[in-house]
């Protein structure tokens, strides 16, 4: 026969199920709380940024280097130093030429100087030889020449010794003399006289032909042209202090005198005055 079976009695609803003893070995699994297994992974690495200054990271070079660094290290500082001095002569020099062109321009402003004029007063002729051609009869002249310093009202021309003077026809210098020394005033004109000769041959061996009957045309015609050039080194005084360096003044003039024997009428024909550029000085 099969075996009866009896329902179990229902529980109530509100009734909450009896807590199972401590000592059961289910009771730590059914109240512990699910959580995930987690695995024990480091945190990341930081990573950091620093800026710092190029003129405060030290380079070190290696040993086998540091001779060969140290003499490139030097070379900058050396380059700097040239430049520099290199500069500084470079505006003195400047300075120096601005401080010059001011004072010239002051000097000229003030002082206003100007070159003397020349002009041949008149010429003696002893000129027979070239007439002739005799070398026997070296060619003489007295010729007086004026210096005119009136357009300079406060400067004075100081002319030195060893300025030259000579008469040529033709491009053939016939005579020559030496200029004297002396000194012109402002506002001054002054006639100096001066000899010239023509030496041991007078010219006359170093006219042609051709150029002696050109001559003696000319001396008929009553009017021989003559060159006379004049080289003088001179000082110019600017007031009672400034003056300047020892200069040369070139003057030519071209002249034609009426004859070759005794004193001649020269008559001008215009003189040019050159004079190379001056040097001031206290």
């Amino acid at each position: 026969m099969a075996d009866r079976v009896h329902p179990a009695p229902l529980l109530p609803l509100s009734t909450p199920p009896a807590p199972l003893p401590d000592n059961s070995p289910d009771a730590s699994t059914e109240t512990a709380p699910l959580r995930r297994p987690t695995t024990s992974t480091p945190p990341p690495a930081a990573s950091y940024i620093v800026h710092v200054p190029k003129d405060q990271v030290l380079r070190v070079p290696p040993p086998d280097r540091e001779r060969t660094y140290r003499k490139l290290a030097a070379r900058p500082a050396r380059r700097r130093l040239l430049r520099r001095a290199c500069c500084c002569a470079c505006c003195a020099f400047l300075l120096l030429l601005v401080l010059a062109a001011a004072f010239v321009g002051v000097v000229y402003l003030v002082f206003r100087p100007r070159a003397p004029s020349f002009s041949v007063a008149s010429l003696s002729i002893d000129a027979r030889g070239l007439l002739l051609g005799d070398a026997s009869l070296p060619v003489r002249i007295d010729a007086d020449v004026r210096a005119d310093n009136d357009a300079n009202r406060k400067t004075g021309v100081d002319y030195r010794g060893g300025g030259q003077v000579a008469v040529s026809y033709s491009s053939v210098e016939l005579a020559r003399g030496r200029w004297p020394a002396f000194y012109q005033a402002p506002r001054n004109v002054t006639v100096v006289s001066m000899p010239l000769t023509g030496g041991e041959n007078g010219g006359v061996a170093l006219l042609t032909e051709e150029q002696r009957g050109s001559l003696a045309a000319a001396a008929e015609a009553g009017a021989v042209p003559l060159t006379v050039e004049a080289r003088v080194p001179v000082r110019v005084r600017l007031g009672k202090v400034l003056r300047t360096w020892t200069v040369d003044v070139w003057a030519r003039c071209d002249v034609t005198v009426d004859k070759l024997a005794g004193q001649a009428a020269a008559a001008n024909k215009g003189c040019t005055v050159k004079v190379k550029p001056l040097l001031w000085w206290w």
